[in-house]
Order: structure tokens, then sequence, then C-alpha cells
């Protein structure tokens, strides 16, 4: 039976208002009506991933299997890529290949996906994309903080029951926790891995302090092979070594929600499309239900498969990335690159690099909300969290 959306959510008008105060990563949903519920559903006043993990898949993840515990529930992990690939795609166009289908088909009468400004490549603009071309004006990852579920009110209003939502883990948490209030008939999530968002001047200063040519920056990623590859405008590819990040610079660049969150897998997504476990130049697919599923078949004969791997070990990498980082350890440029020439012939790949980057970021993450959050830690910091960074001993 198709839910109602709240009463006392609808007379409330969208408050300026951030209960989360500086942890806010401007997700959107403060923007609505549905501020009513924003205690409940904030990823950062109240971190439910575990209850949100039955609500959606059934289940929530083994914390005894290790790729439950790494990865979150899911059915099946593969690494993929087009065949044709789309022409200005970040990757290889997956995502926006699947929001496509879903619209064509007549799956889903919208796709909430955010699209850019005319002024700004880089700032973000929710929309809700009604045509295969408006899905493909929002395709590039926009690498700051995004007010996705701005939008939705006007699902409400435009009398849609069938939607497909592309997000990050913040994003979805709180849109899992209102999604009974929307009144839809269906909601498709398609999700993407996410970690270190910066606001847009955070950003402009991360290119400023990295890139040879920041006002041609296209794009950019944190890739599998320990590099920083940035697009420009040109088509040429620059590319930096994580070693050699001017980190005493960037130590303070990224948003505090983002240096307090535990969900960069997308844990709550039906389905997961990015790259940090698949080998370089494909993507890791992740289906953690029967409608992700679904959602991966109407592309499948679009694209080429091979089985995920993993290779390496990564427990020493992330043991000595964790003082580094916490002391802004900044190598001279020669010495980055020979250590990232090394760490990429001997280092981890695949699902170990997956773990790695995981590994490191949870303790980064902890470290931060144990000194500046001490009162919130224990409550905040899921469980498979908690297990995960208990393997690596931390700074005090």
């Amino acid at each position: 039976m198709m839910v109602q959306p709240h009463k006392k959510a609808k007379a409330l008008k969208a408050s300026s208002r951030r209960p989360a105060k500086e942890l806010c990563s401007e997700c959107g949903l403060c923007d609505t009506y549905y501020v009513h519920y924003v205690k409940e559903a904030c990823a950062f006043i109240n971190q439910q991933v575990a209850p949100l993990e039955v609500q959606t898949h059934g289940r929530s993840r083994n914390l005894e299997d290790p790729d439950d515990l790494y990865f979150g529930v899911h059915q099946s992990m593969t690494a993929a890529r087009k065949t044709e690939p789309i022409e200005g795609a970040q990757w290889t166009g997956i995502v926006s290949s699947i929001a496509i289908e879903m619209l064509n088909r007549g799956l889903v009468e919208g796709v909430v996906c955010v699209q850019n400004t005319a002024e700004d490549r880089f700032q973000p603009m929710p929309i809700i994309a009604r045509t295969p071309a408006e899905i493909l004006a929002a395709r590039v990852n926009k690498p700051t903080l995004s007010p996705n579920l701005s939008v939705l009110e006007q699902i409400e209003q435009s009398g849609l029951k069938r939607l497909l939502v592309i997000g990050v883990g913040c994003q979805i948490q709180a849109l899992r926790s209102v999604e009974k209030q929307l009144g839809l008939e269906k909601l498709y999530v398609l999700g993407t891995p996410c970690v270190d968002n910066v606001t847009r001047a955070g950003l402009q200063k991360f290119l400023d302090t990295t890139s040879r040519s920041p006002e041609t920056v296209v794009y950019y990623e944190f890739m599998q092979d320990f590099k920083v590859h940035f697009k420009h405008e040109d088509g040429s590819t620059e590319t930096v070594p994580f070693f050699g990040l001017k980190t005493n610079q960037l130590k303070d660049v990224f948003a505090p929600s983002c240096m307090s969150c535990f969900d960069y897998v997308n844990s709550l997504a039906d389905l997961v499309v990015g790259y940090m476990g698949a080998p370089f130049g494909w993507q890791w697919i992740v289906v953690r239900n029967e409608t992700g599923q679904a959602m991966l078949d109407l592309v499948q004969n679009q694209l080429e498969t091979q089985p995920v791997s993993s290779q390496g070990d990564r427990k020493n990498a992330v043991q000595q990335s964790i003082p580094a980082y916490d002391k802004a350890v900044t190598l001279p440029m020669w010495a980055a690159k020979l250590m990232g020439v090394f760490i990429e012939k001997i280092g981890p790949k695949g699902l170990e690099y997956a773990r790695f980057s995981i590994d490191s970021h949870f303790a980064r993450n902890y470290l931060y909300v144990k000194r500046n959050y001490p009162d919130k830690l224990e409550a905040h910091v899921p469980e498979y969290a908690k297990r995960i960074v208990g393997q690596y001993k931390l700074p005090d």
C-alpha cells in the first residue's frame, strides 16, 4: 500500500537551520519540509546503517564475513566496463546508461541526478531528469558537497510515483529514513562510493595546490595506481602521486562531515557503481539486492565483465599511512614518484586496494571523531567500522 507524505512534514517550511551544525554534509534534506525528520534521518545526528540495511536489504551485514564486513550486504560483486563508452563520461558511462534505460523503458518517471550550473562546472545543481539528454548532462562526478535531496518536495508536487535516485552514502541514509513518507510506488537507488568531498572553496584550494593547470581541470579522481588523475579541457591527463600531495596545506580542506563518515561503500543503495575494487580502467559493481540486480540486468548486454580479484597485503601500507597523514608528511616529488612506482608494483590491488582505502580512511576518520567529538564516538561509529579500525595501532 502506498504511504502518503506525512501531514506534519507537508505543513513545515524548509529551514535554513542545520541541526548537524558543522557536521552537516549539505545533503539537501534540511532545505525541504522533510526537515521535520532530520534528527532521525541525518547520518551525522543518528547513525543507523544496521537497521536501515534490514529495512532495505532484508538483513544487516554479517560482521564475521570479511566481504560483508568491508563492502556491506551484497549478492554479487563484479568488474565491468561498457563496450561502447559514452563520450564525455568520467569512466565508461555505466551509471548514465542504467538511468537512461530505466527512463526509456518506463520503469521510472524521473531520475534524481546532479548537473552543474552554467557558470561553474564544479558547482552541483540537483535536478529530476525526465529525458535521456538531461541525464547525460549530469555525467561526470562533482567532487563538492551536493544538496541532492533538495528536490524531494518536487517529487510530491510533480506527482511522480516511480523514481530513481543517484547519490552518495549520507544522502542515501537520509533518503532511506524518509522513503516511506514520499508517497512513491517504487524507489530505485543507484549509489556511488564517496570519500573526501569538499566545499567549493575547498575544491579550489585542492586544485590550485595540486594541478599544473587548475582552471582547465574537467574532473579528477584518486585512482588505484596511487595517483590523482586530472582530466583537462584539451583531453590530456595529468597524474600526481598520492604521496606527493601537499598534505600540510590540504589536511583541513575536506568537509567535517566527510572526515566523520563511515559509509564509503554506500551501504543502503540497491546497486553501487564505483572503481575502487576493480582493476585500473574498470568499474566495480556491487549488487546489494534483487532490485539492484534488475537494474544491472538492463545494461548487461552493453558490458564487458570479469570477476573481481584481490592481490597483495594492505596492512603495512595502512599502518604507515596513519601517522604520515596525522603528521601531515609531504614527500619531495621525486621521492613521491619513486614510492608510487614501488607501491604500484607490489602494493594491494582489486578488492585489497579497496580494503586499503577503507582502512586508511576509517582510521583517519575515527581519530577525527575521537578528537573533535568524543561524546559522539561510541554511538556514531558503526560496529563494522570499529572492527576494521581495531586492526591497527592508532596515535592518541
